[in-house]
């Protein structure tokens, strides 16, 4: 393309830019425009909502109620207010609003916001004032039947406990002349009432509607909670006061000590405090009462789960406190007897030196039992405390003492296991000597022709383990762990000696017997004849084993199943 060209382009996407700019600005101003109109009604109708007819409508109501001159004064004082807002600040809303219009029509749309809220600010104060004046006129316009509709609800109220306190006067007893005190009171107000209804004394008609309600509001709770306080001060609690001063001087003549209870002296603040509640309820103040009250009473009642549990301590005291004693002596005399015997059974046995001092701990710590055994015997004596804290320390002395009952018992099993195990071992003494016996009968009684090394490593090993028993049978002192070491030992070796005496002649006669078998089969095989005269040669060499497997695989050449019957005969062995 050529340069004139280009320029025709340029110049065209140059006016397309300008424009779009022309068409946003244009739109821009038109948004603002529509913008700022909706503000400015949305003003308007603000300010002119400020000043409706109710104010006036208020203002003339009062002004057919006058009929004094504080309320005429009140009256003045209102319609100025109302003149300012009329006259001074509603006029100057007019002005600001006119502003913000000629701001708006010149396009000063820097300033324009900054005049919109303090429109907005002065409209707001403007209306708070007209708000607060309309209420505060409306407090006496409307008085007469918002004061009527309190006071027949409080009258339904006084009607209805003056009914419940006539249903039973004899309830109210100590508080009947204060109770008809405060009905003459009330009866008083509601005529104050009516009369200053009259009157159109209406700052005075606050006061006397506020009187009543907060005097028949005390009185319904009076009459509501009264009888439960006089119940509960001139019946319920004296009563579980006597019971229980009585239960409490009785159990102190059977020998209970109750001091920590501190009865007496709660007795005497009980009725102190139940005095003070009495005092208030004279002047129908009762407040806490009843939960005053109710604390007290639940104290007095829960004294009766501590003197049965006093009694069920005492019962128990005095069962185990003998129990403990005894158990103490016998105890002690045991230990005194193992004391006695010590120096012998060290002299029998390798004791170690815990062994031998848990014996001295044990006499200690039983002694020291028994001091404080004592001590709680003493304390039962002279009623030094009361018998839940006895039978507690009681208690904790009978815990201690089976903890070291336990550690005894552990040591005398300890001890008596030490002669026990030196009388096994002497049995087992006998038991191996006799099974090393048997397995030299036996190898003696079946004519070997020669008996294999093994058997005789075996024998003197055997021999030397009863050797190092009988050894450790006739030390002094003894080591239990040690003899019982060697018992296992030459029981162990006797064993296997036995068992191999056992397995050399079961295989030496089956090799034996294997071989006259298969003599019958020499002329009708020259191998198999070969093979049974070299299993006879390991026969009499004393490898019977290996005789046994010769004698087995050349008769294996004529007799399939020999394995099978040489199997059998060995089970049947």
């Amino acid at each position: 393309m050529s340069d004139n060209t280009y320029k025709i382009l340029g110049i065209i996407y140059i006016a397309v830019i300008v424009i779009l700019i022309i068409l946003v600005l244009i739109l821009l101003k038109k948004h603002n425009k529509k913008k700022y109109n909706e503000i400015l009604s949305r003003l308007e109708k603000e300010k002119n909502l400020i000043l409706s007819g109710a104010i006036q409508n208020e203002l003339n109501k009062v002004g057919a109620l006058i009929n004094n001159k504080e309320l005429e004064k009140q009256y003045k004082l209102w319609q100025n207010r109302y003149e300012i807002i009329k006259q001074k600040d509603i006029p100057k809303l007019n002005d600001d609003l006119l502003e913000l219009e000629e701001l708006f029509k010149k396009g000063s749309f820097k300033d324009i916001n900054k005049a919109i809220a303090n429109l907005e600010l002065n409209i707001y104060y403007v209306k708070t004032k007209s708000d607060f004046l309309l209420s505060e006129i409306r407090e006496i316009s409307l008085s007469e039947s918002k004061n009527r509709e309190i006071v027949t609800k409080l009258k339904k109220d006084y009607r209805e406990i003056y009914l419940k306190y006539q249903r039973s006067p004899d309830e109210y007893e100590s508080i009947k002349v204060a109770i008809e005190l405060q009905f003459e009171n009330i009866d008083k107000l509601f005529a104050a009432f009516e009369l200053a209804m009259e009157n159109n004394a209406y700052s005075e008609v606050s006061k006397i509607v506020k009187a009543l309600d907060d005097t028949i509001g005390n009185l319904t709770i009076v009459i509501e909670e009264a009888p439960t306080i006089i119940l509960m001060g001139k019946k319920l609690i004296p009563v579980k006061i006597n019971d229980v001063r009585s239960i409490h001087n009785k159990m102190n003549k059977e020998g209970y000590n109750l001091d920590y209870l501190n009865i007496d002296y709660n007795i005497f603040e009980s009725e102190k405090k139940i005095a003070d509640v009495f005092d208030r309820l004279n002047v129908l103040n009762l407040t806490d009462s009843i939960f005053e009250l109710k604390t007290i009473l639940s104290y007095f009642e829960s004294l009766y789960n501590d003197f049965d549990n006093e009694r069920i301590c005492k019962k128990s005291f005095e069962e185990n406190m003998r129990k403990v004693a005894i158990k103490c002596k016998r105890m002690l005399d045991i230990i005194s007897r193992i004391s006695s015997k010590i120096e012998d059974i060290k002299y029998s046995y390798d004791l170690t030196h815990e062994e031998v001092k848990i014996i001295d701990e044990l006499n200690i710590n039983i002694k020291a039992i028994q001091n404080d055994y004592e001590v709680v015997v003493e304390n039962y004596r002279n009623k030094s405390f009361a018998f839940s804290r006895l039978n507690k320390e009681l208690e904790h002395l009978n815990l201690r003492l089976a903890k070291n009952e336990d550690k005894l018992e552990l040591t005398l099993k300890s001890l008596k296991s030490l002669k026990e195990d030196e009388v096994r071992a002497h049995q087992q003494l006998d038991e191996i000597e006799q099974i090393l016996k048997s397995a030299k009968d036996k190898i003696e009684s079946f004519k070997l022709p020669i008996v294999p090394k093994d058997y005789f490593i075996q024998l003197n090993e055997a021999n030397e383990a009863i050797n190092f028993m009988i050894e450790e049978l006739n030390r002094k002192p003894i080591s239990i762990k040690t003899l019982n070491l060697r018992v296992d030992t030459a029981r162990d070796l006797a064993l296997k000696l036995y068992k191999t005496t056992n397995e050399t002649i079961k295989t030496a006669n089956l090799a034996e017997n294997t071989i006259v078998y298969g003599n019958r089969f020499k002329p009708l095989n020259i191998t198999l004849n070969n093979g049974l005269i070299q299993a006879e040669k390991k026969f009499f060499m004393g490898n019977y084993k290996e005789s046994l497997e010769q004698a087995i695989n050349a008769i294996s050449l004529v007799d399939d199943d020999i394995h099978q019957k040489l199997l059998a005969a060995y089970k049947n062995n």
